[in-house]
């Protein structure tokens, strides 16, 4: 079944309120290609600013913390990101997952708290190059999966982010092979852990993703989009990636 596709900008801490004129001609971009989703993550700070100065563009957040309220200092809850125009919430990201220790319990407990607030849940999982050399790959992705999809989830609620955490910034990817294994992979988990939903849930492939190559990427089954990172941070790179998206 084909879906939907989806691109999504992770800008992670990077960005002003002037980057957020990088946002017309990505604004431009989705308009013109209306058979496919465009959405922007950008720091907490600019997600408000960032949903007025595009009003017709996704905007998401990079984390969201589970709980609805309480003494979680410097934390934000999906209740706060929505009130601020937020559509969607980035979990489990393999930066936070290794540098803040997040768990997949933890990660999961934050998409319940995104879908239950009305937003979209992107949940990350990924390997290391240790994982992978060790033919540890898919194992360990389908683990993680196991404890960070929120059993609630569903087509409209739940996104896969598929992203080899070896590849994310360095300018290397894994083969299309690879990219298709993996994929196929997550997709049957998703069956074994939503039933019939999992068909509908998108999963989107990150991790290097650039103009030149994200049509390939982009063509793999079960590849049903991209996740940014630095080439999202302008329309000259972001905007072609998703003409890549759109052309695949």
């Amino acid at each position: 079944m084909a879906l939907r596709k989806l691109v999504a900008g992770n800008w992670k801490m990077n960005g002003s309120r002037g980057a957020l004129a990088e946002l017309d001609a990505i604004a431009a971009a989705a308009d013109g290609n209306p058979g496919l989703d465009v959405a922007i993550c950008p720091p907490f700070t600019l997600i408000a600013p960032a949903v007025a100065a595009a009003p017709g563009l996704s905007i998401g957040a990079q984390d969201v913390h589970m709980a609805e309220k309480g003494a979680h200092t410097g934390c934000i809850s999906a209740a706060m990101l929505k009130e601020a125009g937020a559509r969607l919430a980035i979990v489990g990201h393999s930066e936070r997952r290794a540098d803040n220790h997040e768990t997949d319990a933890e990660v999961r407990a934050k998409a319940e708290a995104a879908i239950a607030a009305g937003l979209t849940a992107i949940v990350c999982v990924g390997e290391t190059e240790a994982e992978r050399d060790a033919g540890r790959a898919v194992a360990v992705v389908e683990g993680q999966l196991d404890g960070s999809v929120p059993p609630q989830g569903k087509g409209d609620t739940l996104v896969i982010a598929y992203e080899p955490v070896w590849a994310i910034g360095t300018g290397r990817t894994p083969s299309i092979g690879d990219v298709g294994e993996m994929h196929a992979a997550i997709r049957g988990k998703l069956a074994t852990l939503l039933g019939a939903e999992g068909a509908k849930v998108r999963i989107l492939y990150g991790g290097s993703v650039k103009p030149d190559n994200a049509a390939e990427l982009m063509a793999v089954a079960d590849v049903d989009g991209a996740l940014v990172g630095g080439a999202s941070l302008t329309a000259a790179q972001f905007v072609p990636i998703i003409a890549g998206a759109a052309s695949a």
